[in-house]
């Protein structure tokens, strides 16, 4: 599947937190590093992610803010 996202890293899912509308997915990074996520169970349902799968994290950020030192 093709995505707009530029920023996408591969990682290893550590440990998914169900919950009854969201859920939180937690992933290992290189560096080595830790992300999470927070989607909707029934994007976890349809992805059928649990700890050892190897996915591709799409990063999109929704606000860049500049600022001024």
């Amino acid at each position: 599947m093709k995505y707009g996202a530029r920023n996408q890293i591969t990682g290893k899912v550590t440990d998914v937190k169900r919950g009854d509308v969201m859920s939180l997915v937690k992933f290992a990074v290189e560096v080595p590093a830790a992300m999470a996520s927070v989607i909707t169970t029934e994007s976890l349902d349809d992805l059928a992610l649990k700890p050892g799968d190897i996915v591709r994290l799409v990063i999109k950020a929704i606000h860049v803010l500049p600022v001024r030192e």
